[in-house]
């Protein structure tokens, strides 16, 4: 009870300090919408409001993933921590995480507060010169920041207490992912534009996949290991894992086609380079499979489909369909052995979150640099004989690395030094869905 009183003061008092800040800052905004370029192309706001449901389908399509890989006594906790954490991040990027993405730079690693509270996000007028709303663009945006979040769950499966990993999100959705939209998206120091380095990621492989990636990494070490009683190597339900897999995958369309904000041939381009991936993934996810153990399963190809479209998300619009089967082949490739790599060690990332997301993601950052096409970016790679992308991706890749980690880590600490973060030994047998949720999965 009293870590609960605890928990809802630092929330009031949190969310006091917003309001502040917000006041003051709505106080001293001078934005109007008359400086805004209105926006009038219907097609790409429809497409857009269509991308915007297809990515937040990925949210609970990854707690059908996720609950379908662990035990039965894991789903309800699962879909639980799918569930609010979306109501939270969602929450936070609306509150503040939006303004610190896209609301102005500070120094090149944050944004502005001017947009705090949705203050001066127009319903139908761009300030960015889109031809998309920025209320539109908030919302797709945070669609990005709520699969990010989700992602995260997966490192600290059955082992983590409901309120900690909130709290953890809450925290995290604010001084970790909303700085890396803005140091890649929003114009800092990750940006091209912003004159350090010369870097591209279309679709999120440095702000979401190797960002998510690595920070379950550090949620998952300073947790520990589950118990050897717990962990399982089966999955319970592989028909639900392959619900939650389609519809990531469908999802994945969004996530994608959606980034370009328009309705193009380069959006063609993307669409078709994301299923191509995709597919490559699998196909190469099953002959090693098979070569190795005599057999595929079901699991592997969800896996190896996944792969695929990580290591396509960041180049999906700077490359031709040709080089996109490159890509999803060799992701399928790092993937696999990455996540027979990171099982041998100390550290328990239970469902494989920075196999699949973070070195995917590194491989997509690396191949972008290398298979940038000169007639669709400005920055080609290396294949074309320039150098300057190709190495922009890898010090990307390392500050995202370094700068995720420490932090998730850093807020995954404090946290256990005001509450408890995990279940006991015993409280992981019975499973969280009893203890934490009171309510089981099946009868």
């Amino acid at each position: 009870m009293k870590i609960q009183m605890k928990i809802m003061f630092a929330a009031i008092l949190s969310l006091s300090v917003i309001f502040l800040i917000t006041a003051t800052n709505i106080s001293a905004d001078t934005t109007s919408v008359s400086d805004a370029v209105t926006a009038t192309n219907t097609v790409d706001m429809l497409w857009v409001l269509i991308a915007s449901v297809m990515v937040f389908m990925m949210a609970p399509g990854l707690a059908f993933f996720y609950g379908g890989m662990l035990r039965k006594q894991s789903m309800i906790s699962t879909i639980a921590q799918s569930i609010m954490g979306i109501s939270v991040t969602f929450l936070m990027w609306v509150v503040v995480g939006y303004s610190l993405a896209f609301g102005g730079d500070i120094g090149g690693f944050i944004g502005g507060f001017g947009n705090m509270m949705m203050n001066g996000v127009s319903s139908d007028s761009s300030s960015f010169g889109l031809t998309i709303s920025d209320m539109q663009f908030l919302v797709f945006q945070g669609m990005f920041a709520v699969v990010s979040a989700c992602i995260i769950i997966g490192s600290s499966a059955e082992r983590m207490r409901f309120q900690a990993l909130i709290l953890f999100l809450i925290i995290w959705s604010v001084l970790v992912y909303a700085p890396m939209a803005h140091m890649v998206w929003g114009g800092g120091i990750l940006a091209t534009e912003f004159g350090i380095i010369t870097t591209l990621d279309y679709a999120g492989g440095t702000v979401v996949h190797i960002c998510s990636g690595i920070s379950g990494v550090a949620i998952a070490y300073v947790l520990g290991k589950r118990s050897s009683r717990t962990i399982k190597d089966r999955p319970h339900n592989i028909p639900l894992m392959f619900l939650g897999a389609v519809m990531v995958w469908i999802g994945w369309f969004g996530f994608n086609g959606g980034s370009g904000l328009a309705v193009d041939g380069g959006m063609v381009n993307v669409l078709t380079n994301t299923v191509i991936a995709s597919m490559a993934g699998i196909a190469v996810w099953v002959l090693i499979q098979t070569f190795l153990t005599g057999s595929a399963g079901v699991t592997g190809m969800c896996a190896g489909c996944v792969a695929g479209l990580v290591a396509i998300t960041p180049g999906c619009a700077f490359v031709d369909p040709s080089m996109a089967i490159v890509i999803g082949a060799v992701g399928s490739i790092v993937c696999y052995w990455g996540i027979e790599f990171m099982r041998k060690r100390s550290v328990d990332d239970a469902l494989d979150v920075f196999g699949l997301h973070g070195l995917g993601g590194i491989w997509g950052a690396i191949a972008t640099g290398i298979f940038a096409m000169p007639a669709l970016t400005d920055t080609p790679g290396l294949l074309f004989g320039e150098v300057d992308l190709f190495i922009g991706q890898f010090i990307a890749i390392g500050f995202t690395l370094v700068y995720c980690f420490v932090l998730s880590f850093v807020i995954m600490k404090l946290i256990s030094k005001v509450m408890r973060v995990r279940l006991t030994e015993g409280e992981e047998m019975i499973g969280a869905d009893i203890i934490e949720h009171r309510e089981s999965a099946y009868n």
